[in-house]
């Protein structure tokens, strides 16, 4: 890691939490006054999914590596990944 490396960039997660939002008040308002439940765990595996495809594509496929990017144990990574069918 070079110093320019070691300033974290945040720019991006200012942007994610913005298109949250709107898909958030978008899902809401498709509602239409309907009752929803269990939307924690909806939302999770709505970001998760992409989130371990993209990361696992960017490190070709290598579990330690991607889990090290993610701060999560190797192990669970295998777990979600076997999960959501990925491997």
């Amino acid at each position: 890691m070079t110093k320019k490396d070691n300033k974290k960039f945040n720019g991006e997660g200012r942007q994610l939490s913005s298109q949250v939002s709107k898909s958030m008040r978008k899902y809401f308002k498709e509602l239409e006054g309907e009752v929803t439940k269990d939307l924690y765990v909806m939302v999770l595996k709505e970001v998760e999914v992409p989130l371990l495809e993209i990361v696992m594509e960017q490190c070709n496929n290598n579990q330690t590596q991607a889990s090290q990017i993610l701060g999560i144990n190797r192990g669970t990574l295998r777990n979600k990944l076997k999960e959501y069918k990925l491997l």
